[in-house]
């Protein structure tokens, strides 16, 4: 993302990485969220309206899987590469915030 739209957008922190991290947890809460949905709903309409968003939600979530893969932010197969990922991710909010108290 282009740094001068971030810092206009109040996001100066913010790269695609933290992004698509936040999309990947909410749409793994939405898969589950409509997981229980199905189980409670109370007639079989409402039961395979909620069933067709599931299918989108794990669609979805399949999308930006692949594409967090394909830019070398999610290693889900390899726990050594995503441990080195994540500790890269740690370390750049805390030099964020180290920077923002101290302006």
């Amino acid at each position: 993302m282009n740094q001068l739209i971030q810092k206009m957008a109040g996001m100066g922190g913010m790269t695609d990485q933290v992004i698509a991290t936040d999309f990947l947890i909410s749409a793994k809460a939405g898969v589950r969220n409509y997981a229980v949905a199905i189980t409670e709903a109370g007639t079989p309409e409402l039961k395979a309206a909620l069933r067709a968003q599931l299918n989108t939600a794990i669609a979805t979530h399949e999308k930006i899987t692949n594409y967090m893969m394909a830019k070398g932010f999610y290693h889900p197969h390899d726990l050594s590469e995503q441990l080195q990922v994540d500790l890269s991710v740690a370390d750049t909010a805390m030099k964020l915030a180290a920077s923002k108290n101290n302006s």
